[in-house]
C-alpha cells in the first residue's frame, strides 16, 4: 500500500496521471480529450470531451455486473415507525420509470428541476431520475421557507417541481403543499408542473393540470433509458445555506464528481462495496447529496436514509440503534450531532445497549469538532473519530485522515492533512505564507480537483470575485486556521470570526476549544462583540450538559479563569451566558454572524435556514442580562 505522502504527492505533480488512474473506477460512454482542461485558467474543467451517465454508474452498471439484489437504501423513519430496504434492481426500475413520469411533464436534457421533499426514498429516485435523463436537480430543504424557496425557483427556472404532501418532524407534521404554492406565486418564474407525492400521514390540495399526484405520473409513464452527458455537462445545483438577495447556485459537473466521490468512498472513508455506510445528514445538504445518494451508489455501498433526529426520536441512543440494526461500518454525521447526544447521555450509556461491532469509523464535518467532543467520542465508541473538513462549494473533504490510504495519528482540533488533489495553504493579507503554527487564511492553490465547484449558475464574474480575486492563482476557503509541523490543518473558524481585540488577533475556536473543555460544558459558541476601548471583546455562550445543577455563576467563572490561564489575558474573556440551546441552521452549523448581530443592537434578518427561530428571543435576552444587546 502506497502511503499517504506518496499519493498526495503524485495527485499534485502530476494530476492527469492520478486522476487518469481514478476516473478508471467510472464506467464511460466517451473516453475523455483532456484529463485537465486548463484552457479558460483560472477557471478549470476536467475530463472535458468525456461523456458518461451519473445514474447509470450509480444504478445501472451495479445490475449488471452482479449487485442487482443488494439493498441500495436502507429508509429507517422513527418519526413514521417505519423501514423499507431497496435492492439496486428495484431502485433502478423506479428510477427508470419516474425519469419517464419527467419526460411526460416536458422535462428533457439541460432543463432544471427543483426537488422540495423529506427524507424519503421518492427524494432518491428524484434526484436519480434527473440524472437518468440529463436534467438538471436543485434540491431545497424540505419546508424552506416560500420566498426563498421563491428566489431559488426565479434563479434555476425550472421545468417541473418535485415535492411531497408534508414533512415530519418528532413533534409536529409539516405541510409542503402551502409553503410551494406560496413561492411559486411569489415567483417571477413559473414551473410547468409539480409532481407531489401525496405521504399518508397528510393529503395535500393539488390543483390541476399543473398539479400531478406522483402515482398517477408514474402509472402513465414509460421507463427512460440513460442519457449520456458531456462529463463538464451540469449534474446538480446547490444553493448555499443563508443566502439572502441573489442566491449563490454551486454547481456540479457530472464526470469530475463521479470520478471524485467514488474515489474518495475507499481512499477516504476506507469502506468496501457492499458495506453499509450512513452519512445522517439530509438531503437538501451538500453532506446528503454527496454521500447519502451518490458516493455510497457510485460505489456499490448500502446506504442509509434517516428521517429522524439524534435525540428525541426516541431518545439519545437513536443513532445507535440505526448502526447496530443496519451492521453500519463507517457513520459520517455533524459535530452538533455528537453534542446533542453528549448533553442528553453525558456518558454514553445508551452506547453500551447496542452491538456496535460492526462500527469501524465515524467521520465529523459541517461545524468545527472540538477536541473534547472529539475525544469524548472515541472514549465512548472505541473507534477513530475523523474530523475532517469540507464545503458545499467542494463537494467532498478538502482534508481529511484518509483512512483507506494510511491510518495516521489523529489530532483533536484538527481536520486531517490535505486529502489527494488538494494543496492547501494558511496564507496573510498579502497572500503569503504565514510561519508554521500561525493563524491565516486558508486558500487552496488551483486547480481544484474533479468534484469542486467549476462555477456558479449564470454568474461567472460573481464566482471570480467570491473565490478567484482576493488571493490570485488560489481559492478563498472563507475558513481561518493554521497548519502545524505535521501538515495537520487546524480550521479554527470562518474569516470574519477572527476577531481583534486591543490589536491581536484571536480565533474565537481557540477560546471555544477551553470552553468546551469544562466538566459541566456541552456545548459553546464564542463571537466577538463591538467594544469602544478594543475594537472587539470576545463573549461565550454556554450549554450545559443534562442534569448538572450548579450555580451559573459559578461556572462563568471558571470558565473565565480557563481561557485567562490556557490562553492568556490579552483574550480579555470576561463575560459568557449560559441559555439552553445555541441558534444553528438545519444542517448544523451556529449562527454566530446573527448572535453578534443581535449584541452590538444591529438590525438583522432571521436566516432561512434556522432551526428555530425563537432560540434568537433567548439568545437577546441572555446578551441584555451581561450588558449587551441594548
Amino acid at each position: 500500500m502506497s502511503s499517504y505522502a506518496d499519493v498526495h504527492k503524485q495527485s499534485i505533480e502530476d494530476p492527469d496521471e492520478f486522476w487518469a488512474a481514478a476516473a478508471a473506477g467510472i464506467d464511460w460512454t466517451k473516453r475523455w480529450d483532456q484529463v485537465l482542461d486548463d484552457s479558460a485558467a483560472p477557471i478549470y474543467r476536467w475530463f472535458s470531451g468525456g461523456q458518461l451517465n451519473t445514474c447509470y454508474n450509480a444504478l445501472d452498471r451495479h445490475v449488471e455486473n452482479g449487485r442487482a439484489e443488494q439493498v441500495a437504501v436502507i429508509y429507517d423513519s422513527p418519526v413514521t415507525d417505519s423501514q423499507r430496504k431497496i435492492t439496486y434492481r428495484e431502485l433502478r426500475d423506479e428510477v427508470a420509470v419516474f425519469a419517464g413520469a419527467l419526460v411526460n411533464a416536458g422535462v428533457g436534457k439541460g432543463d432544471r428541476v427543483i426537488i422540495y421533499m423529506p427524507m424519503i426514498p421518492e427524494a432518491i429516485v428524484a434526484v436519480l431520475a434527473c440524472a437518468r435523463i440529463g436534467a438538471v436537480h436543485s434540491v431545497v430543504f424540505g419546508g424552506f421557507a416560500p420566498n426563498e424557496l421563491a428566489t431559488r425557483i426565479d434563479d434555476a427556472t425550472p421545468k417541473a417541481i418535485v415535492s411531497a404532501s408534508c414533512g415530519i418532524e418528532p413533534s409536529r407534521v409539516v405541510e409542503y403543499k402551502p409553503l410551494l404554492d406560496l413561492a411559486i406565486e411569489l415567483a417571477s418564474h413559473k414551473p410547468d408542473h409539480c409532481i407531489v407525492l401525496q405521504r399518508p400521514q397528510l393529503t395535500a390540495q393539488l390543483n390541476a393540470p399543473m398539479d400531478i399526484e406522483w402515482r398517477d405520473a408514474t402509472a402513465a409513464a414509460q421507463p427512460q433509458d440513460c442519457v449520456p452527458v458531456a462529463a463538464t455537462d451540469t449534474l446538480y445545483l446547490l444553493y448555499t445555506s443563508g443566502t439572502t438577495g441573489q442566491p449563490k447556485g454551486i454547481v456540479r459537473d457530472n464526470g469530475g464528481h463521479a470520478v471524485a466521490l467514488h474515489w474518495s468512498m475507499r481512499n477516504i472513508y476506507g469502506v468496501d462495496p457492499g458495506e453499509v455506510y450512513w452519512a445522517a445528514s439530509d438531503i437538501g445538504w451538500v453532506v446528503g447529496h454527496s454521500y447519502i445518494i451518490y458516493g455510497p451508489l457510485l460505489h456499490g455501498n448500502t446506504t442509509v436514509l434517516y428521517e429522524g433526529k439524534p435525540i428525541g426520536t426516541p431518545d439519545a441512543g437513536a443513532f445507535w440503534r440505526v448502526a447496530s440494526e443496519h451492521k453500519v461500518s463507517c457513520l459520517f454525521t455533524a459535530p452538533t450531532a455528537f453534542r446533542a447526544i453528549r448533553q442528553q447521555d453525558p456518558n454514553g450509556e445508551f452506547i453500551g445497549k447496542y452491538d456496535l461491532s460492526s462500527l469501524r469509523y465515524l467521520f465529523l464535518a459541517g461545524e468545527r469538532c472540538d477536541p473534547d467532543t472529539l475525544r469524548w467520542a472515541e472514549d465512548k465508541l472505541g473507534v477513530p473519530v475523523i474530523d475532517h473538513w469540507w464545503q458545499t462549494e467542494t463537494g467532498w473533504s478538502i482534508a481529511a485522515n484518509c483512512m483507506g490510504i494510511e491510518v495516521a495519528p489523529v489530532k483533536a482540533g484538527s481536520v486531517g492533512r490535505a486529502a489527494p488533489g488538494w494543496e492547501v495553504r494558511a496564507l496573510d493579507e498579502r497572500g503569503n505564507d504565514v510561519s508554521v503554527g500561525d493563524v491565516g487564511a486558508i486558500a487552496c492553490k488551483l486547480p481544484l480537483p474533479p468534484g469542486a465547484l467549476p462555477g456558479l449558475w449564470n454568474a461567472e464574474e460573481r464566482f471570480r470575485r467570491s473565490y478567484l480575486t482576493t488571493f490570485p492563482g488560489f481559492y478563498e476557503t472563507g475558513d481561518a486556521g493554521f497548519i502545524d509541523d505535521d501538515g495537520y490543518i487546524h480550521v479554527m473558524s470562518r474569516t470574519d470570526d477572527v476577531i481583534n481585540v486591543a490589536g491581536h488577533r484571536l480565533s474565537t475556536g481557540a477560546i471555544e476549544e477551553v470552553l468546551a473543555s469544562h466538566d459541566d460544558v456541552a456545548e459553546c459558541a464564542v463571537m466577538g462583540v463591538a467594544d469602544q476601548m478594543k475594537g472587539q471583546l470576545p463573549v461565550g455562550f454556554l450549554v450545559l450538559k443534562a442534569g448538572v445543577d450548579r450555580d451559573s455563576a459559578e461556572i462563568v467563572a471558571e470558565v473565565v479563569q480557563m481561557v485567562r490561564d490556557q490562553i492568556g489575558p490579552v483574550a480579555v474573556f470576561k463575560k459568557a451566558a449560559i441559555v439552553g440551546r445555541l441558534p444553528k441552521t438545519r444542517s448544523g452549523k451556529v449562527l454566530r454572524a446573527t448572535m453578534r448581530k443581535i449584541a452590538d443592537s444591529e438590525d438583522y434578518k432571521v436566516p432561512a435556514t434556522i432551526e428555530d427561530p425563537a432560540v434568537l428571543d433567548e439568545i437577546g435576552q441572555a446578551l441584555r442580562n451581561i450588558g449587551y444587546a441594548k
